[in-house]
């Protein structure tokens, strides 16, 4: 997510393996500020970081998420056709896990910490930091926001300008990201509408309200 807390995750990981394997899910292809960190990350960190699109970009499309009529016919022509395919995290796993020639069974590390909610925190008390039959694992799931202040600072990694612009990394398509691309990064506010046309309307309601 290029978050506080994956990055901390990866630096974490990195006290206990030889070797990373980062990937990194967009929502949206060819974003300038996402790609701006990235390249920062894969400089810092000196590895190549994969892209791979979201689960949630392609279930947005095939739900015509936004998408003006004359896109509809077009949109399920791609999902005839399985060029708009579902898949999950796991088909992302075992993609990570076919290119590296990896175990089998090799799991992947994320970001989330029980202090996050209170959701997360029952979810890990219930089922502990590793879900083995999803093949993944939370190495920091214990930590609080003072032991990620702390490791970010000690490492000297910068967080992406999504902090500034969102007070959060970009993970969707509603006013809360669209206002702040509009206002500041107008290249991938049209970015965005170029595969969501009618997220448009979120501005459109916003400025009617505070005309």
């Amino acid at each position: 997510s290029r978050g506080k807390d994956s990055i901390a995750a990866w630096l974490e990981l990195r006290e206990c393996f030889d070797s990373v394997k980062p990937f990194y899910l967009y929502g949206i292809p060819g974003l300038e500020f996402v790609d701006e960190s990235l390249d920062y990350f894969e400089r810092f960190f000196q590895t190549k970081i994969i892209r791979y699109p979201h689960p949630s970009l392609h279930r947005k499309l095939r739900n015509f998420v936004f998408q003006p009529p004359e896109r509809c016919l077009v949109i399920e022509q791609a999902i005839r056709m399985r060029m708009l395919p579902k898949f999950e995290y796991e088909d992302v796993r075992q993609s990570v896990v076919d290119k590296f020639g990896l175990p089998e069974e090799t799991l992947y590390a994320d970001g989330v910490r029980a202090a996050d909610s209170p959701i997360r925190r029952l979810a890990i008390i219930k089922h502990g930091p590793i879900t083995w039959s999803q093949h993944k694992y939370h190495p920091v799931w214990d930590w609080n926001k003072a032991d990620l202040v702390a490791c970010l600072k000690k490492h000297g990694v910068r967080l992406p300008v999504d902090y500034a612009l969102f007070g959060r990394t970009f993970d969707g398509i509603d006013l809360r990201f669209l206002l702040p691309l509009k206002k500041h990064r107008p290249r991938d506010y049209k970015r965005v509408l170029d595969f969501f046309p009618l997220a448009e309307l979120e501005i459109f309601r916003w400025e009617r309200r505070h005309a």
